[in-house]
């Protein structure tokens, strides 16, 4: 079978990147501290028997940028949460002035992604220096989770950081064209949101994973830049 061929192109993915200074973290957010960290920390080291490996989900940028060590990956099957646009973006991938969209992971449907299994080191370690990369925030962006999935080499629990819709960033349900004019407008000093998409969709076709959900987005992404 041929590959798809994706209308959103490096090209048009170009047309979107501009120079954006970073603003640096918000002044008026409430940061978690080391406290914060370390309850969070035991509590999903208590919820993993010590005889177990730890996996770590991705959905979106951790598919094309793991930035993690890790020994073992496989494509894995996430039932009842699905990848939603739904994480507002006023850094990174968007300014304050120009909010971006990123990904997360919401309530319903399912998910196909990859599970990584990290290596046998310090147990809590890992899991404090993931919890720092992922939230920063007080209430945070995401509810770090040791969920159930299936793949290929049998069934595993991996951690995944699912959407708080309490948090500052939940962006509530938007309609596809908000989610189409976003990602086609926003860029912040780690790139724009065509990138993300372009990089996250080319990764997980890559992988035999094909979600026609964001194949739609990057097609209509691809028009509306084409368009302007």
């Amino acid at each position: 079978m041929l590959p798809r061929t994706m209308s959103l192109t490096e090209e048009l993915v170009a047309r979107c990147f501009r120079v954006v200074e970073d603003s640096g973290p918000d002044p008026d957010a409430e940061h978690l501290d080391d406290t914060d960290y370390d309850a969070m920390t035991r509590k999903l080291e208590a919820q993993l028997p010590a005889n177990e490996p730890l996996w770590l989900f991705g959905y979106g940028s951790l598919i094309w940028k793991p930035e993690i060590e890790h020994v073992e990956e496989r494509v894995a099957l996430l039932r009842g949460w699905h990848r939603s646009f739904c994480m507002k973006m006023t850094r990174w991938r968007g300014t304050k002035e120009s909010p971006g969209l990123m990904m997360a992971l919401d309530r319903g449907g399912q998910c196909k992604g990859v599970a990584f299994r990290l290596g046998d080191g310090d147990r809590r370690e890992q899991l404090d220096k993931l919890l720092r990369r992922e939230v920063t925030l007080k209430p945070t962006s995401y509810h770090p989770r040791l969920l159930n999935m299936t793949s290929d080499g049998g069934p595993l629990r991996a951690l995944a950081f699912v959407i708080n819709r309490n948090g500052t960033t939940y962006a509530g349900p938007l309609s596809e064209e908000a989610v189409v004019e976003r990602l086609a407008t926003s860029c912040g000093h780690w790139g724009s949101g065509a990138d993300y998409l372009y990089n996250t969709v080319k990764n997980l076709e890559q992988r035999g994973i094909h979600d026609a959900h964001l194949w739609r987005l990057q097609q209509l992404v691809a028009a509306r830049i084409a368009s302007s």
